[in-house]
C-alpha cells in the first residue's frame, strides 16, 4: 500500500511534474491536445520574484501524485480576496486515499492564512465524480452565475471592438 502523501508548496524542481500532471488532466477532461504551457513556462510563472499563479503538490513515496494550482481572486462586494483553483488533479492510482481532500484543506488553510473569503472552481458539466467529491467536502454548485470567457481572435478582436463600434452606421 503507498504511503501518506504529504502536500507541500511547488517549489523549482517541480514544474515537470506539474506539466505532466497538468496534462493528465487535460485528457482526462478530453482534451489531450490542448495544451500550451511548457516546464519552462510553468517555472517563469510559479517561481517568479512576484508570482501571480501558485500551486501545492502532493508527494507519495517520493513521487508528485496530485497538484493544486491556484491564484487570488478579489471579491468587490466583500473587500476581501479569495483563492481560484484552476487545477485540482489526482493521479488515477492514487485516488480514494484521501489526497485531493489534503489538497483541498491545505487551499483552505492558504485561503484562512491570507484572509480570503472563498474558493472558487469550475467543473465540468459531465464530471459527476468531482461533482460528488466537492459536494462532500462542502462546496456548492452556484447555479445562478455561469462562466464566460473571451479568447484568442475574439480577445484580439475586443482590443479593437470599441474602434470597431465607432465605425459602424
Amino acid at each position: 500500500m503507498p504511503g501518506t502523501a504529504t502536500i507541500r508548496p511547488a517549489r523549482p524542481g517541480d514544474e515537470t511534474d506539474i506539466l505532466r500532471l497538468i496534462k493528465a488532466l487535460a485528457e482526462y477532461e478530453r482534451e489531450p491536445d490542448a495544451v500550451e504551457t511548457t516546464a519552462e513556462g510553468l517555472r517563469g510563472h510559479l517561481f517568479a520574484a512576484e508570482p501571480r499563479v501558485f500551486a501545492h503538490v502532493a508527494e507519495q513515496d517520493g513521487r508528485v501524485v496530485g497538484i493544486a494550482v491556484w491564484f487570488l481572486s478579489f471579491s468587490t462586494w466583500t473587500g476581501q480576496h479569495g483563492i481560484y483553483l484552476e487545477d485540482l488533479f489526482v493521479e488515477p492510482g492514487v485516488r480514494g486515499g484521501g489526497v485531493a481532500r489534503d489538497l483541498l484543506r491545505t487551499l483552505a488553510a492558504e485561503a484562512a492564512a491570507r484572509g480570503c473569503a472563498r474558493m472558487d472552481w469550475a467543473v465540468l458539466d459531465w464530471n459527476e465524480p468531482a461533482k460528488g467529491f466537492y459536494r462532500r467536502m462542502g462546496a456548492r454548485h452556484n447555479e445562478t452565475w455561469e462562466m464566460w470567457r473571451v479568447d484568442g481572435a475574439d480577445l484580439a478582436a475586443l482590443q479593437g471592438a470599441e474602434e470597431a463600434q465607432e465605425a459602424r452606421p
